[in-house]
Formats: C-alpha cells, sequence, structure tokens
C-alpha cells in the first residue's frame, strides 16, 4: 500500500523547489562562500578528504569562535590545529602551539618545520629557544604562562593558541598552568582545545565560553581504525599462549554486551587445572556452608612476555606497543625477548636499524658516554626488533627508538605510560600486561580515561582495517573489569587549580586585589564547585523541612527534645573526636596535654548531667518522640555536612589565594595598601623577586636567596643545594647524599640543614594558614651527583655506584638548568648584599647545561 503523500520524507530536491527565490539564493551564496573559504583552501592541500567533525571545527575557527575538539586517540584532532597554524599565517598573524611535555614540542616542531620551513617555525621548551620571534613558535605550555605574567612582547600579534591534550589540566601538579593560561591569553586571541573524550566536556566548553566568549564543542566518538579486545591467556607453561576475544566491537569499536562467553569458561577450566596440578581439589560443603576463606586461591600461569610477543608475531599482530607500568619491567621485558632467542627483523632491516642509530649518535654523545648508557646492547636490541621506552632514559635514546618504530623497523616498544600522551606512534596492537599500576602511593586500578588513552594507539589509519587491544591474564583480571574500562565517555575531567606563591604576586603585580579574586573565581575549578551548588541547595532545603516535621512531631509538653538531641549529639562529639584529637596533638609538656583531658573531663561531665536531669526524659511518650529523634539527629548532621560544603566551595579559589596573601604578608613580599578605603596589596622588593621565580617550591627559593643561604656558594655548591629544592627520589630512593662535598661539616652540608630548617618553617607557616600542600619534604639525594657534575666530572663518573639511570639524571639537570637560569636573570631583584649571587648562578648553569644535558634532541 501507497503511504499518504504528506507522511512521505522531502528530498533535497523538493524541498528545494519549495523554497522562495530569496532563500535560494541565500543558499547558493554560502554554498560559494563556503568553497572560497579559508578552510576550503586548507583541505584542498590536503592529500586526504576532511571527517565531518574536522571540517565543522575548521569552519567555527575561521568564523571567529574559540573551538574545543573532543574526539579518540588517532581520529585526527590534529588536523584543526594544524588549520589554526595555516588561518594564522593567511592572516598575517601569529599562532603558538603548546604541548604538555618537551618530546611533543620536539616533534610537532619537525613537522610544522617540513611544512612551512625553519625561517617560519621557532621552538621554546625552557632549555631550548630556537627562532622565539617566529610567526609560529611551539612552546610547552609552561613557557606560555610565563611569557603572559612577564608581558613579553612575544605575544604581540598573537591570534591563535593551540592546547593540545588540553585534559592534562586535570593533572594535579602541573594542570593548573592550563587554566591559568586559558584565563590570562588576551581577549583578542582564539584558542584551539584538543582533548580526549570526557563525559563532562561539554561542562569544560561551557566554562571555556564563560571566560574567553564564544566557544564550539565539536566531539567526535567515532575511531577511524575499529577496535579488537582480546585477553592473552596460559593454561600450561609448556603450551602456547591464547588469544581470547574479550567482547564483540561496534562499528566505534566500544564495548557491545557481555564479555565472551568461552573465555569465561575458558578461564575457569585453566583455574580447576591449575587445582589439579597443585593437588588440591573443591572439597564438598554442607548445604548452607561457605568455602574456606582462608584457602589459597591457585593462579592460572602468567604469560611470558616473550611468549606473548612470540604468538602475537605468529598471529600476525605486529607491530605493537607493550605497556607495562615498570621502567625496569621494560628493561627486563627486552632482555627476555632476546634470552628467549626472538628475532623479528630481517638482516636488511637489521643493516638499516644499524645505520640509522649511528647517524642519529654521531657527534652527539662522546664514546665513556655511550658505554655509560649500554649503547651496545641497545643497539642490538634494536636490530632484533625490540626496545624499551620510559623516562629512565636519555632523549636521544627515545627519539632513536621512535623514528624506528615510526618506520616499521622496531617491532614491538616496551613502554610505560608516558609513551600514551601524545606521541604520534600507532601500532597495530597495543598490549597492556596488568589493569593496575603504582601511582607514587601505591598499587591502583586503571581509570577509564587512562586505559583509554593506552589502547587509543591501537590501529594505524589508513594501514590498519582494525586495531587490536589486548590485556594479558594476570593475578585477579577479571573481563568484566576490563569491559567496564573500554565503554566510552565514561571518565570526567575534573580541574587540579589552585593558587601558588608565583601566581599571587604576578596577579598582583597588574591589577589589585579584588580584581584578582575575581580573576581566581573565572578558574574551572570554582566553575565547578558553583555547577554542583544548587543540588546541595536543593538537599539542603529538602532536609530543612524535614527537620521541621520531626520536631512538630516530637513537641511535648515536658520538655524540649531537639535540647536533649543536641546536648546527646555534643556528648558524642566530645567522647569521640575531641578525644581522639586531643591524643594526637603536640604539647608543650606533659603537664599541658593532662590540663587539656582535665577540662575535656569535666566538660564531659556536666553535659552527662545535663542529659540525665533532663525533663524530656520523664514524658511517657519518650520512647515514640525518640523515634522521630534519631532520624533528627541523622538529618541534621547531614544538613550540618552539607552547609560546610556549601562553605568550603563558595568562593573557594579565592579565600585560599587570601590565604597566601596572608603568609606573604607576613613574610614581607606584600604590603598591605588601604590607601583608597579598599582592601589592596603593593609588592615589595622580595615580591618582585618570586614574581620571577618559577617552581614548585618558589617560596622556598625566594626565602633562600633574601637570608642569604645561598651566599658564599661557589658555583658546584650553588648547583648541589637548589638540587634539593627540584628532585624527588623514586621509590626507596633519595634522602641524603652518598656525601656531602667538603665533609659533613663543611659549608654545603650546613646550608643544607639550614634549607631544610627553612622548608620546615614555611610547611609549618603553610599549614598553621590553611594552605595544604602536596609536596614532599626537601630530598638531597643527588647534592654529590650534581655537585660532581658541575665541577666537569664525565657522566661516567657521576652515576658510578648510582642507582640513578641517565634519563633521570639529564632530567633532573634539565629543571635545575632552567633554575638556575632564572636566578641569573633576575639580578636587579635579589636584594642588596647578594650581588655576586647572578654571576654564580650563570656559572652554574653553564657548568650544568654541557655535554649530554645540553642536547635537545631538535637537530
Amino acid at each position: 500500500m501507497t503511504r499518504h503523500r504528506k507522511h512521505a520524507p522531502k528530498t533535497a530536491g523538493e524541498e528545494n523547489e519549495q523554497r522562495s527565490p530569496a532563500q535560494r539564493y541565500a543558499d547558493f551564496e554560502r554554498l560559494k562562500r563556503r568553497r572560497s573559504s579559508i578552510a576550503a583552501k586548507f583541505a584542498q592541500t590536503l592529500p586526504f578528504e576532511l571527517d565531518t567533525f574536522q571540517q565543522e571545527a575548521n569552519e567555527a575557527l575561521e568564523s571567529g569562535s574559540n573551538v574545543l575538539v573532543a574526539a579518540p586517540t588517532g581520529a585526527g584532532k590534529t588536523v584543526v590545529a594544524d588549520f589554526a597554524v595555516y588561518l594564522a599565517q593567511q592572516q598575517d598573524a601569529k599562532a603558538f602551539y603548546t604541548t604538555p611535555i618537551k618530546a611533543l614540542s620536539n616533534q610537532k616542531y619537525h613537522d610544522l618545520v617540513e611544512l612551512y620551513g625553519p625561517d617560519k617555525v621557532g621552538l621554546l621548551t625552557g632549555d631550548t629557544s630556537i627562532n622565539s620571534e617566529a610567526d609560529i613558535v611551539v612552546m610547552t605550555t609552561e613557557v606560555l604562562r610565563n611569557m603572559l605574567y612577564e608581558h613579553s612582547s612575544t605575544l604581540e600579534a598573537l591570534r591563535y593558541v593551540v592546547l593540545d591534550e588540553v585534559h592534562y589540566l586535570a593533572d594535579r601538579f602541573r594542570g593548573p598552568v592550563w587554566e591559568e593560561v586559558i584565563i590570562h591569553l588576551p581577549k583578542t586571541v582564539k584558542i584551539v582545545g584538543l582533548s580526549a573524550t570526557v563525559s563532562n566536556v561539554e561542562d569544560f566548553a561551557e566554562w571555556i565560553g564563560s571566560v574567553r566568549g564564544d566557544t564550539r564543542l565539536v566531539v567526535s566518538e567515532h575511531r577511524p581504525v575499529p577496535l579488537e579486545q582480546y585477553v592473552m591467556v596460559q593454561k600450561d607453561p609448556r603450551t602456547e599462549p591464547e588469544l581470547f576475544e574479550l567482547y564483540r566491537h561496534d562499528d566505534y569499536g566500544q564495548a557491545t554486551g557481555k564479555p565472551n562467553a568461552r573465555l569465561g569458561a575458558r578461564l575457569e577450566e585453566f583455574d580447576h587445572a591449575a587445582m589439579r596440578r597443585s593437588g588440591k581439589r573443591h572439597q564438598g560443603h554442607g548445604r548452607g556452608r561457605q568455602p574456606d576463606r582462608g584457602a589459597r586461591r591457585v593462579e592460572r600461569y602468567l604469560p611470558k612476555r616473550w611468549a606473548v610477543v612470540d604468538e602475537l608475531n605468529f598471529l600476525h599482530m605486529l607491530p605493537a606497543i607493550y605497556f607495562i607500568f615498570s621502567r625496569t619491567g621494560c628493561d627486563d621485558a627486552v632482555d627476555q625477548c632476546l634470552d628467549a632467542g626472538l628475532r623479528l627483523t630481517t638482516e636488511d632491516e637489521a643493516l638499516r636499524v644499524r645505520q640509522i642509530v649511528d647517524d642519529m649518535v654521531a657527534g652527539q654523545l662522546t664514546h665513556d658516554d655511550l658505554h655509560t648508557l649500554r649503547f651496545t646492547q641497545f643497539r642490538h636490541a634494536l636490530e632484533e626488533g625490540f626496545a624499551a621506552h620510559h623516562a629512565g632514559m636519555i632523549a636521544l635514546f627515545k627519539q632513536i627508538v621512535e623514528r624506528l618504530f615510526e618506520e616499521g623497523l622496531v617491532k614491538v616498544v616496551f613502554a610505560t605510560e608516558t609513551l600514551a600522551l601524545g606521541i604520534n606512534m600507532p601500532a597495530r596492537s597495543v598490549v597492556i600486561e596488568k589493569l593496575e599500576k603504582y601511582d607514587g602511593t601505591g598499587i591502583v586500578p586503571l581509570t577509564p580515561g587512562e586505559y583509554t588513552q593506552l589502547t587509543g594507539r591501537a590501529g594505524r589509519r589508513g594501514i590498519d582495517t582494525i586495531g587490536n587491544a589486548i590485556v594479558v591474564d594476570h593475578r585477579g583480571f577479571k573481563p568484566t573489569t576490563a569491559v567496564a574500562l573500554s565503554s566510552r565517555r565514561v571518565y570526567p575531567l575534573h580541574s587540579s587549580f589552585k593558587p601558588t606563591f608565583n601566581m599571587a604576586v604576578n596577579l598582583l603585580s597588574t591589577s589589585d586585589y579584588e580584581v584578582a579574586r575575581t580573576t581566581l573565581d573565572h578558574s574551572f575549578a570554582q566553575w565547578e564547585a558553583n555547577e554542583s551548588m544548587w543540588q546541595i541547595e536543593a538537599r539542603i532545603q529538602s532536609l530543612q523541612k524535614a527537620i521541621a516535621g520531626y520536631e512538630e512531631a516530637m513537641d511535648c509538653e515536658y520538655g524540649d527534645f531537639t535540647e536533649l538531641l543536641r546536648i546527646r549529639m555534643e556528648l558524642s562529639d566530645l567522647q569521640k573526636n575531641e578525644r581522639r584529637r586531643l591524643k594526637h596533638e603536640n604539647f608543650a609538656s606533659n603537664e599541658d596535654k593532662s590540663r587539656a583531658f582535665r577540662r575535656l573531663d569535666a566538660r564531659i561531665a556536666k553535659l552527662k548531667a545535663l542529659e540525665h536531669d533532663h525533663p524530656a526524659k520523664s514524658c511517657p511518650d519518650y520512647a515514640q518522640h525518640m523515634k522521630w529523634g534519631h532520624r533528627w539527629i541523622r538529618e541534621t548532621k547531614e544538613l550540618q555536612r552539607l552547609r560546610e560544603r556549601v562553605d568550603s566551595r563558595t568562593g573557594s579559589v579565592a579565600r585560599q589565594f587570601d590565604r597566601i596573601c596572608g603568609v606573604l604578608e607576613r613574610l614581607d613580599y606584600l604590603v598591605r595598601d588601604d590607601t583608597h578605603g579598599m582592601l589592596d596589596y603593593r609588592l615589595t622588593e622580595h615580591g618582585q623577586l618570586l614574581r620571577r621565580l618559577y617552581s614548585e617550591r618558589d617560596l622556598v627559593l625566594a626565602q633562600a636567596i633574601t637570608m642569604g643561604i645561598l651566599d658564599d656558594l661557589d658555583a658546584a655548591q650553588l648547583a648541589a643545594l637548589i638540587s634539593s629544592l627540584l628532585y624527588e627520589a623514586r621509590r626507596g630512593e633519595g634522602g641524603s647524599p652518598r656525601r656531602y662535598p667538603g665533609g659533613p661539616h663543611g659549608i654545603l652540608a650546613q646550608r643544607a640543614r639550614e634549607m631544610q630548617e627553612l622548608d620546615e618553617d614555611i610547611r609549618a607557616l603553610c599549614e598553621s594558614s590553611g594552605i595544604t600542600s602536596l609536596l614532599q619534604p626537601l630530598d638531597f639525594g643527588i647534592v654529590d651527583v650534581i655537585h660532581d657534575w658541575t665541577n666537569g666530572d664525565s657522566l661516567a663518573e657521576v652515576l658510578e655506584h648510582s642507582d640513578m639511570t641517565g634519563g633521570d639524571f639529564v632530567r633532573n639537570a634539565k629543571r635545575l638548568a632552567d633554575v638556575l637560569q632564572q636566578i641569573a636573570v633576575a639580578e636587579p631583584y635579589l636584594g642588596a648584599g647578594h650581588d655576586s649571587l647572578a654571576a654564580r648562578a650563570h656559572e652554574a648553569f653553564l657548568s650544568v647545561n654541557r655535554g649530554i644535558v645540553a642536547y635537545s634532541g631538535v637537530d
């Protein structure tokens, strides 16, 4: 039967026929403009057709909007960033491309140089400065933040800023920098944010719009290369590992339904087989009896790393990135593959590897440096097709691995999760050894965001039809966990923003106190707090109504039941919480402690008497009233908790700023100025110094300078002492150096003790002022290493008898060189009596920033 015409959908031609001539002409003009737009010209320069989300984002950017693009890894977000650079070139304006890590900056610098030439592109990464006044400058986000505070002339003519991996603002240590940049960039600058597809990306885009004006959110959840999920299990050490499909994927590579039933049955079969091999059997239990909770569960055999690689090679699933959340584990995995006799390269490929490696190393490192870094073993593994990639390696070695992997010469890279952060190294398969990792405090499960970031590397666009994500069977593994981790957009993006001492003085140097507070109220942290307030306030109103109802039900002529309940609540708090607090408080003497407990006991005794003699207890309906009373207590406690949350959230960022200003005023970095009848602050000479010190321990460093702790030290001693402000030991390391140059009673050891006392004093002052800190106490673990390096020792000499890797040493030395340079250029603000400090800091900078430390990896 033919459907009635009015219910049939109109074709495009029919709709066009019904439009007026004026409407059709407007559509024609719009299409003509679109085809002649800069976005269209840019698209014509590309060797592939743009996806819809890329076109939408480019057109929004050209129309004058800020743009936030949220899409999976490998979807092509960087095309929008490349268009921002192209657009700036067409408009004769500047574009900055920011990244969270130097490796990404170096990689993007080379990509842009290839497109626009070396004269058009610059690079700024703190320790590297190339063509800094170029029209296109690639930099780390911290560099841009510092330029904004310094009002750098480089910002002139800036029109576009790309914030790559913008979801990195959730990082608790470095994340606040992204918010500072978004807040402080001139309004004439348009930003392009590239983000993972987090669950609250709409909220994040709305916040950017509230700070920067019109912002277009473009979301794509489509993976260009669908993802298959597998689990690698092994029944017996004498057998090959088996690969099981975890679940069926949909068109987007996302989980559909429950884990594969065959996998669950197979894992159970392996468990029973392991039981039988161990001589243990399941014992029958009587009806209703529980199994023996103390019985040890026999684990399945964990597949060996080399066996997993061998199986993937047999199944034609290489190249692969094998994520192991341990540097030592990555290095051991390479050795295990070599010891097992695996080889993944042909003779021709091995020769090509050797040629590339030797060319990249030539002239960069000395023979002794190469020997210290075990270069021969490193190159041999590469020739066989294996490599490690982690933060313990020097930048040059990581760049070699990245290039060989991109060229298809290295087939398997054993990497820590840092490789997942943006570096362009897609693979056919991604292997995850465990669904948990050590986060610096303990073993924690992977988050959905981390899992998505890792598996995002699987599948090479234009090469692979599918990508493979493989979880290796391990202790406690459950297929349902892996399925849950791979669900789309299940992890939120939360702000880690908090004011710092350096941020405070920089804000107050260019604006008054109230404007600075208002600026901080624009942070994403405060926006998140404000957005959730309506839910709390609605709950408060609901509780107030319920409590009023309970009070009406308890109304009694014998006495006030709410008064009795408040006495009981106060008594319970004193007996539980106050006694516990006094128990852990530090008293000046035992007598003071005893006096405090006697006062507490007296208060408790008084309340007990009031409770015992309260007239409401004589009511004949006491039990009925108390039924409502228990509910009243429960809801009243909840109401108090919610009111505290409201108080803590309302202006929470600005209140932290107030506390910081109070500390800075006490230490003479700020002076209160009430000349206009309103609270304001002026920066002192010390405050001007603090403005120029960008360090996690900015205030400790500034105080060390002003107190003269850094005076009378030569260049090597100065560098060694400042290293304690930057060094963060890994597990089981750090604390004190192997030795203090000059002996335990020498000037360096003495100044180290003074620095430690200063750090403790500032931490105590911050704590008493309500300023929380995530920083650990100072660590002097590399004082001797830095001292010897600054004095000219070789890499082999300074690392001898040390557990520190070459990569760790270089990274710490580069951070140290950056701080030394800050001190050197802050000479006008160092104050009287510290005249030679800048010169000694510059001398120390040159001595630290040499050889392997000076290598930037951008040549």
